[in-house]
């Protein structure tokens, strides 16, 4: 086992160098492939990928009964993470920069496909798991700290992390803010770390928990993605039926992708936020107020305890 272990650990550090090399062996093929392999993007999501990797070899080594659970958490990050190689290196993050509707739909796969599926895979105890033992006991020991672990719980608690979303949501498509977006790189960066941020503090605080606790916040959690749907969507209902594009980097551009006006353009983009956003949030919520009437009405388990 010690000897899978350290050949996993050799094969991941091999490719956090290799993967940065075949990266920038390829930025000068991104014109033509329209993938955009940058190395900030790809270093960090390799890094990230490798440390998963090594986790979850450990861990699967040591556990007898847990393995089916792995493996499903395993999928979901997996997926989760090519949903955010899929968002910010697919040639939809180059469409990002001449097509408003296009921009939605990355931002989307990061807020509403790769959060919530990163977040149900709970990286955070297998990522732990990847460090030597005395780094992993001291990283511990920080995070159940009180300088963490109180910021920690407001972040994640359903309402301060709904608000921030909302905050987060309607400040980036303030105009001058997302004009200044397209125009930086840096920005733009900082635009993604919010949206990717304020979404895995949101969808940590509505999906994950067990037991009696988590039973006690599927009601709030509930409202909390009803008021998120709302709130998305009344961004993306203005956008629909706005006459004029709000967005200068956009409006600049002439004709859009498959000779839509920018307003047009503009427009298409705010019902993919309304609608397949705002239905994302709804479904969740609705799947969660079933889960709690199943666990409260006479046919469930509060029936067999009062008769027994």
């Amino acid at each position: 086992m010690i000897a899978l272990a350290r050949q996993a650990r050799r094969r991941a550090i091999a490719a956090v160098v290799v993967l940065p090399l075949t990266a920038h062996a390829h930025v000068e093929a991104e014109s033509s492939t329209g993938w955009a392999w940058d190395p900030s993007i790809l270093i960090p999501m390799a890094v990230l990928a490798v440390l998963y990797s090594i986790g979850t070899t450990k861990l699967r080594l040591r556990s007898h009964g847990g393995l089916r659970r792995l493996h499903t958490r395993a999928c979901l990050f997996a997926s989760g993470w090519i949903a955010l190689i899929g968002a910010l290196c697919s040639p939809l993050h180059a469409w990002a920069m001449r097509s408003f509707t296009a921009h939605m739909v990355e931002h989307e796969l990061l807020m509403l496909v790769a959060a919530p599926l990163l977040v149900l895979s709970q990286p955070l105890a297998v990522l732990l798991w990847a460090l030597p033992a005395r780094t992993r006991l001291a990283v511990g020991r920080g995070v159940r700290s009180a300088w963490v672990a109180r910021p920690w719980r407001v972040l994640t608690a359903p309402v301060s992390a709904t608000l921030l979303q909302a905050a987060v949501l309607w400040f980036w498509h303030a105009p001058s803010l997302f004009d200044r977006a397209l125009r930086s790189d840096v920005w733009h960066a900082a635009q993604h770390a919010c949206f990717i941020a304020s979404s895995l503090f949101f969808w940590h605080a509505v999906a994950v928990g067990h037991g009696a606790v988590a039973r006690e916040r599927r009601g709030l959690s509930a409202f909390c993605l009803f008021v998120t749907s709302i709130v998305s969507g009344a961004l993306g209902a203005l956008m629909a039926f706005s006459n004029s594009p709000w967005y200068a980097g956009y409006a600049s551009l002439g004709v859009m992708p498959f000779g839509l006006t920018p307003a047009e353009d503009q427009q298409l983009a705010g019902l993919v936020m309304w609608i397949p956003g705002g239905l994302v949030h709804a479904v969740v919520a609705l799947v969660l107020v079933r889960s709690l009437l199943s666990t409260t009405t006479p046919t469930g388990p509060v029936r067999h305890a009062v008769e027994s």
